[in-house]
Formats: C-alpha cells, sequence, structure tokens
C-alpha cells in the first residue's frame, strides 16, 4: 500500500496515507515548488516549513527525489544512496582517504574498482601522493569549465550533509549490513571525500591502472633497459587489454533515429558492462529541481549524479573508449645523479614526496610507512606499466603524464546532460567541458537524430610526433596500441595544444570524431571506425584508436543484428529489450557448426585432451542442435564458452578465413578444426565440466548463477569471448561451474521517444539497488534479470503517482 514516511529524526513516526489523500498531500508538496505556484521558492538555507528534499520510492526502490534547489537535491541524493549502500560507499571514501592499510592491513585486498594497486598499502600510498599533491582540492576551488559549475559544488556539499544524516541517524550499530555493521571505518564524509571519489573515476585509466608502477618506482642503477622491440610492444598491448578491460569490463550503446525506429521517432539502448561489486555498482535515481533540472538513470557508487540517463528530450549512454588518456615519457638521467634529468642539455632535478601512511601490524598496532616518490615535469616517476618493467636505471627512466589528472570537469559534462534539448547540446556539453574521461557517448532525442561522439579527454599526440619524437619502444607501441613513449629530454616533445581546448594538452573537439545520423549509431569498444558502417569514420589521430582492423565478436554481434532489424520493421523499445535478451553469440555464428562437425569426426566418440582421450557422448547432438543463444534453457552453450575460453591460448590464428575490411562483420570466418592445438582444447573443455559433474549437454541456467542470500539466481549471457551483448564474465568453480559474475551487464536502460511528452522508459538495475542483504531491493533486479523482465521506468509525475507501491520519505 502507498504510504508516507517523514524522516524519524523529525517526527519519529510513519504514516500510511492512501488514494486520495496521498495525491492530495503529494500536490500539496509540489505546489510549494513548481515554477508559477503559490508561495515563494526558498533560497538554500532559507525555512519555509518544506521539506529539504522529498523521496518519492517506486518499484524496486527507485527513489525520486524532489528539492527545491541544488543543495537540497544533493541532500536528498547522499541520504537515499547511503541508506541503501553505506557499506560500499564507506569503503569506496575509505580507499580514496588512503586508510586500508590502517583498519585492514596493508597486505590486503585494495579496492580493484577504484584502482589496479595489488595491495591495501599500494592503494593507500596511491591515493595519499595525490591527497598530498592538493590536486583535487585545487580543481574544486578553479571557475568553471576547469572546475564544477556552482550547481554541482551544491549538490556535492548536500550530497555530503545527506549521507552524514543518514551515518548519525543509524550510528555504525545501526547498520544492518553486516559488511559494515559497527565498523569504525564507517565514518562521515566532506566534499572533499566527494570529489576525491569523482576523481580517482575519472583518472582509473591512467594513475589507477598504474598505481603499482607509480609507488614502486625507485632508482636500480644496475638494471638492464627494456627492450625495444616487437616482444615487449606485444605485452604491453595484452596488458593494456587485461588491465583497461579487466574481465571484460566495457559497454554497448546503440543509438536509433527515426529512419530506423518504428513507430517513435528514436530508441535508445544503453548496456554498460561494470564490475557488480565496489565502485563499479550503479544506483538509479530521479533527480528534479522544479524549472531547473529534470533527469533519470543512474551513477556509479559515490559519484553525486545521473551519469547514463534520460530526460523528457534527449537519452544518453556510454561505452569504454579507445584513445589512450595517458603516455610515458623516456627521461635521461644526469649520470650519477638518478634524480635529475636532462631536457634540452640542461639538468632538471626530479621533486621527492614522501608519503606517509598508517598500517595495521599483525599485533594491531599502528605503524608509520614512509615511502619517497619522485616527480618530473611531466609527471611521477614509474618503473612498471601494465605487468611490464620500465627500468629506472643509471642512464634512462620513465615518467607518467595523465590526461585526467586535472579532471574534475566531468560532472559539468554530466550537468550539460541532464539539461540538454537535443543531441546537439549533448555534443556542445562535450565539446564546452572535455571532462568526458574515457567514453564514448551515444544519445537520441525526440528529433530523431542519433549521435555518436568519441569526444573525451585526448592527450595531444599527433602521429608525426609520435613519429618524430618516439623512443624506440615508442616507435614499437605507437603503431599497435596509440600509446605514446615520447623523449622526455626534449622540450619541443611536450604534448601540443589546440587553441579551442579546454586545457593545454588536449586535442580540440573538433579533431574528434563525431557522427550524426537519422539511421543509427553504435559502439561495443571498438574504435570510432564503424560506428555506422554506411559513413566509416577515419581520419582521426592513432592515439583516437585504428581504422580497417579487425572488429571484436561483440561489435561484429551489434552490427549485424542492427542491420537485420533495419532489413525488417525497424526498432521499438520491445525489440531492442529482445535483442539484448536474445543472448544470441556471434562466436557461435561463426564457429558452432564447424565445432559440432568437428565433434562428430572424433574417433569412438572421444576428444583428444592435456590428459589422454576424454568422452564426449551427447555433446555433439547438443551442439548441432544448439540455438547459438546463451539462453537459460540452453544446451551445450556452457561446453562452448569452455571451450572458446580457451581457444585464446592456442598460437597463430584460428580462423582459415582471414579478416577482409571490405567485410568487417562476416571475418574472419571457418574456425581451423583441422589444428591439434584446436582439438586437444574442446575435449579439455569436455574434461573440465566431466571433472564438475557438469553434462556435456546441461541446461546453461543450472550451472550459471549467483547466490543472493539463500536464493540460488540462474543467469544468461556470456563472456567476451562469445560475442554476446548481454555480457556477463562469471566465476568459474572448476567443482561447480560458474557460480558467480565478476563483471556484467548493469544498468540497462531502453528510452524511446514517441508522441507522448513522457518517454517510454524500461531500465534493470541487474544488481539492485542495495547491497545489504536485509534489503528488500537486495535482490529483486537480479532476479527479474535473470527472468528476462524489465522495470518500468516512471519519469512523469502521472506514472510516479500511479505506482502502485509509491512511499514517500521527507528530509526535514
Amino acid at each position: 500500500m502507498p504510504g508516507t514516511t517523514h524522516d524519524p529524526l523529525r517526527t519519529g513516526r510513519r504514516t500510511r496515507r492512501t488514494g486520495r489523500m496521498l495525491g492530495a498531500y503529494l500536490t500539496a508538496i509540489l505546489l510549494t515548488v513548481l515554477p508559477g505556484a503559490s508561495g515563494a521558492v526558498a533560497d538554500a538555507g532559507q525555512s519555509t516549513g518544506t521539506p529539504r528534499a522529498t523521496l518519492r520510492y517506486t518499484e524496486s526502490g527507485v527513489p525520486h527525489i524532489l528539492a527545491r534547489n541544488f543543495t537540497d537535491l544533493g541532500y536528498g541524493y547522499g541520504y537515499a544512496v547511503a541508506k541503501d549502500n553505506i557499506c560500499v560507499l564507506a569503503d569506496n571514501f575509505l580507499s580514496v582517504g588512503a586508510e586500508r592499510s590502517r583498519y585492514f592491513g596493508p597486505d590486503g585486498a585494495a579496492n580493484t574498482t577504484l584502482t589496479s594497486a595489488s595491495d591495501n598499502l599500494t592503494s593507500d600510498l596511491h591515493f595519499q601522493r595525490i591527497n598530498d599533491s592538493g590536486a583535487v582540492e585545487r580543481l574544486g576551488g578553479r571557475p568553471a569549465p576547469q572546475g564544477p559549475r556552482q550547481e554541482m559544488r551544491d549538490i556535492v556539499t548536500g550530497y555530503a550533509q545527506g549521507y552524514n544524516r543518514y551515518l548519525a541517524r543509524t550510528g555504525r550499530d545501526g547498520i544492518t549490513d553486516p559488511a559494515c555493521h559497527g565498523a569504525a571505518w564507517v565514518r562521515p564524509i566532506t566534499g572533499t571525500d566527494v570529489y576525491r571519489l569523482f576523481y580517482a573515476l575519472m583518472n582509473w585509466t591512467g594513475q589507477g591502472a598504474l598505481a603499482d608502477g607509480i609507488v614502486g618506482a625507485e632508482p636500480a642503477p644496475g638494471a638492464a633497459p627494456v627492450p625495444a622491440d616487437a616482444r615487449t610492444a606485444d605485452r604491453i598491448e595484452a596488458g593494456l587489454d587485461r588491465t583497461l578491460r579487466a574481465d571484460g569490463k566495457g559497454s554497448n550503446g546503440i543509438a536509433v533515429g527515426a529512419d530506423g525506429a518504428a513507430g517513435s521517432h528514436s530508441v535508445l539502448l544503453g548496456n554498460p558492462h561494470f564490475p557488480w561489486r565496489g565502485a563499479g555498482r550503479f544506483w538509479q535515481v530521479q533527480l528534479t529541481v522544479p524549472g531547473k533540472l529534470d533527469v533519470s538513470g543512474a551513477g556509479l557508487l559515490g559519484t553525486p549524479f545521473v551519469q547514463k540517463g534520460f530526460n523528457d528530450q534527449i537519452a544518453w549512454t556510454h561505452t569504454l573508449a579507445t584513445p589512450r588518456t595517458f603516455g610515458l615519457y623516456e627521461v635521461h638521467l644526469v649520470p650519477g645523479d638518478p634524480t635529475s634529468y636532462l631536457v634540452d642539455g640542461v639538468k632538471e632535478k626530479m621533486t621527492p614526496r614522501t608519503v606517509r601512511v598508517q598500517a595495521k601490524a599483525p599485533d594491531g598496532s599502528l605503524t608509520e610507512v614512509r615511502r619517497t616518490l619522485y616527480e618530473t615535469r611531466y609527471g611521477p616517476m614509474i618503473n612498471r606499466a601494465v605487468g611490464v618493467g620500465l627500468p629506472w636505471n643509471a642512464a634512462t627512466g620513465y615518467a607518467l603524464r595523465d590526461a585526467n589528472d586535472t579532471n574534475l570537469r566531468g560532472l559539468n559534462t554530466w550537468f550539460g546532460f541532464a539539461t540538454a534539448r537535443s543531441t546537439a547540446d549533448i555534443e556542445r556539453s562535450l565539446s564546452a567541458t572535455q571532462g568526458a574521461p574515457w567514453i564514448n557517448t551515444m544519445a537520441t532525442d525526440r528529433a530523431g537524430h542519433a549521435f555518436y561522439g568519441d569526444i573525451q579527454v585526448v592527450p595531444h599526440v599527433t602521429d608525426a610526433q609520435a613519429e618524430s619524437c618516439g623512443t624506440p619502444l615508442g616507435k614499437e607501441l605507437f603503431p599497435k596500441t596509440g600509446l605514446p613513449v615520447l623523449d622526455g629530454s626534449k622540450s619541443s616533445c611536450a604534448w601540443g595544444s589546440d587553441p579551442d581546448s579546454v586545457e593545454p594538452g588536449l586535442f580540440s573537439p573538433k579533431r574528434l570524431p563525431s557522427l550524426t545520423r537519422q539511421d543509427y549509431v553504435l559502439n561495443s569498444n571498438d574504435s570510432p571506425w564503424l560506428a555506422n558502417p554506411h559513413a566509416p569514420l577515419t581520419g582521426y589521430p592513432r592515439i583516437v584508436g585504428d581504422v580497417g582492423t579487425p572488429r571484436s565478436v561483440r561489435t561484429r554481434e551489434s552490427l549485424a543484428t542492427v542491420e537485420e532489424t533495419l532489413q525488417g520493421k525497424g526498432f521499438t523499445k520491445k525489440s531492442m529489450q529482445r535483442m539484448l535478451f536474445t543472448d544470441r553469440s556471434r562466436t557461435a555464428v561463426l564457429a558452432a557448426a564447424d565445432t559440432a562437425t568437428m565433434c562428430a569426426a572424433f574417433p569412438d566418440g572421444k576428444a583428444p585432451s592435456g590428459n589422454g582421450p576424454v568422452d564426449i557422448d551427447r555433446a555433439c547432438r547438443a551442439l548441432a542442435d544448439w540455438d547459438h543463444t546463451y539462453s537459460l534453457t540452453s544446451r551445450g552453450s556452457l561446453l562452448f564458452e569452455r571451450f572458446v575460453l580457451k581457444l585464446a591460448t592456442v598460437p597463430g590464428g584460428l580462423w582459415n578465413v582471414p579478416f577482409d575490411p571490405a567485410d568487417p562483420v562476416g571475418t574472419p570466418n571457418s574456425l581451423k578444426t583441422t589444428n591439434p592445438e584446436v582439438r586437444r582444447a574442446f575435449g579439455d573443455a569436455a574434461a573440465e565440466l566431466h571433472a564438475a559433474g557438469i553434462p556435456l549437454d546441461a541446461a546453461l541456467g543450472d550451472h550459471q548463477y549467483v547466490v543472493r542470500g539463500t536464493d540460488r539466481i540462474p543467469m544468461h549471457g556470456a563472456p567476451e569471448a562469445l560475442g554476446v551483448l548481454d555480457l556477463i564474465t562469471p566465476v568459474w568453480d572448476p567443482g561447480r561451474g560458474n557460480v558467480d559474475v565478476r563483471t556484467g551487464s548493469s544498468y540497462l536502460q531502453v528510452v524511446s521517444f514517441t508522441d507522448d511528452p513522457c518517454p517510454d522508459v524500461s531500465t534493470l538495475v541487474t544488481t539492485s539497488q542495495s547491497a545489504d542483504p536485509g534489503s528488500p531491493y537486495y535482490a529483486d533486479q537480479t532476479k527479474l534479470y535473470s527472468s528476462g523482465e524489465w522495470l518500468p521506468s516512471r519519469f512523469c509525475e502521472k506514472d510516479i503517482l500511479a505506482s502502485p507501491d509509491l512511499e514517500v520519505t521527507e528530509l526535514s
């Protein structure tokens, strides 16, 4: 039954209101804040007797936050998100506060959704270095666009107040989530903490990804130089993929314009694949300051705003992009002085910074750990990048420059999205703020436009500069990966600038790829080249991405399924939803029939494996009959998944037909089933399932699942290598199968604009709104996801008031 909750700190009571009473009550609230309503809207800090924020909860605990001003809006946001996820948030704030070692010990696991640091001590030293520098505080104090616009400053201030209000209400001992019940590390926060967390997410692909190399950097005069050869470049390329696309992290975005939409003006799919834990979790909300802001969508936990969402005129989403957001400089050291280097023949002294953190000893006492780190004009010294050593020896060393190290501008970017009225406004926000950190943007609007833009933070390193200033390692690495390694001994090798960039060192938005169409644009984490294959994007700098190269199997599936749909009647909201949850595997389309034929040809029904012949009874028929999807009932799909994952280690090419740029969706194809390594991989996969007690033709949902409380929830979808749009990266247990999900489809939205003034939207937070096992919203949307269902989004007032689960909380 609908109800209204007055915050206990205000009245200490809870009342239920039904039907007409509730409608009249909400109307009274709205009359105090809507433009043109009777009564003045109070400025921040004044009291009119109305709530600071009103939280209207609809199905699955989604809050619609209504406030008179932006500070109060942030207040409602901070309170509501803390109510659902206090332990995850507290852990995130503890991490950027550099206090994990103090509470969890130096050797414990770091929060890897914020940094790739190998342990707590490395994480703390990394974040303490940033905190000591005062970078976040300086950026927070700068005027827009370099610093936050006033509305975002107000929201951040309110967010910290709301978070603290919830914590004051419950106290540590009143927290119901066992992950942090009574924990001393749960503490009040400030606006600086909120900025620090946002900043960490902005430079996650630069400093955050290279934390081990920064913290571990120290002179090693006798170390041999890194080989400047193709093998080293290949290792760094693999390390970049492993680190920045960890566990299948990525996204799909499809924006369909008027020419591709059936019965509507446009349709947008947002399908990010993010970690199902920590700062990677999404939380859904609607934010409303009448007359100034009305936006719905989801943000990463700890960020104070919507990052993927929609309003009544536009919808947008993001995918991880290919531009390298950092670069390396090889510095030439002064003989006998490894902390000094030469620029244009002139000696420059590195700046030492002694970083101190507290670490808990085994006996519970605290000890201070000190580490002296060194910085150059380019940035910090580094001795390792994505798993590859970069020695700081007597002659040379390496420094990191991160293009996002001045980026709090993303707050302004997303505020611009939230208030946009067209895809042209989306492009203007991207260009004016240059705050998109490592993401592509896709958007649609009521006018039927479909927009793609890779307008983000990109280091200003031209192809010509990478050639003229590139070191021997850089000349091997840049063509393959777009990662520049430049000669730090020449001032002429500094990153360039364009006059219309927001700040020096970045490419102008005008030099970055974008495309507006009436049919469609899409991206599945490949370069911009085939955002629409009928209008390929080319001519952008190599650091942005490649052109004319093989696309991932997921990109190929995106292009194939969109083109197939457009050959029919075009997209509706429902057909877009069905397309995603069909769970078709492009890898299976390309190779399952070949695999079934190979299986049937094995003598005596046994396949070779690393441990001898393996029984494959029933596997061949299952593969031959398989519909190539990763639905809960599909049979043979789990065996094929384990087989394909093993193919990643098979040396040489896997396909008989090579890649053809003229047919990027269809090629490469035809699996090399005569290759002994391919045949052995199949047998090893079958042996793996036998060892786990899983029939080779088992239904996927019986052995791919997550556990929430006492519920075992089957999961559809598949890992990156299978080319399924609905990507999940499961956790394989050799004795039980896929028993959890590390990364995968997270906040899903399908938005359609029709003649109705209200957008037609369905959403889903696959991890559910709350990480607290005691919450009713801990697993409810996870179960919806399992069954292929969606949540209706309630954006307009009439839809919010019509929710059968409507419940209202006033925050005074």
